[in-house]
């Protein structure tokens, strides 16, 4: 299946991967780019830190290969795996939208546009879940098989 046909679909835990990869994607560059702001507020770098770890557990909770590949500890791989329904990957998002819409109340800086993918990331779970919808990993990103092919 190639990625026009997943996102043919129509299955909004599909739209919610790939604007996951994005969102990863934007808290790594705008994380970096807040961290060195130099004429922000302190809190602002602290908001910058948790874009860069916000980064780090999608990439793991959206491309699943990773758990297999990189050297990380039974506790981290348990607590991403916990993170598996649609409903779990929305509250995650939720969480990590609604840090980084708590950074407007420090600085307005450009935070606001991770936040606001993340929102959308957390919205399509929600409605993959709703809808009732199983969630579809992307097999782009190492779902639907691809593990079992490398072990």
């Amino acid at each position: 299946m190639s990625l026009k046909d997943e996102f043919a679909t129509r299955n909004f835990s599909i739209y919610g991967q790939w604007l996951g990869i994005l969102s990863m994607i934007l808290c790594f560059a705008l994380g970096i780019a807040n961290l060195f702001n130099l004429f922000g507020h302190f809190l602002l770098i602290i908001f910058s830190i948790l874009a860069l770890v916000s980064c780090f557990i999608i990439l793991f909770v959206e491309v699943p290969l990773l758990l297999r590949i990189c050297p990380t500890s039974a506790a981290f791989d348990a607590a991403i795996r916990k993170v598996s329904t649609n409903y779990m990957r929305a509250a995650a998002y939720g969480v990590m939208a609604a840090v980084q819409w708590i950074s407007l109340a420090v600085a307005v800086s450009s935070l606001v546009a991770a936040a606001v993918v993340l929102t959308f990331t957390a919205l399509c779970y929600v409605l993959a879940g709703v809808k009732g919808q199983a969630f579809v990993g992307s097999k782009t990103l190492g779902g639907a098989g691809v593990a079992q092919m490398i072990v």
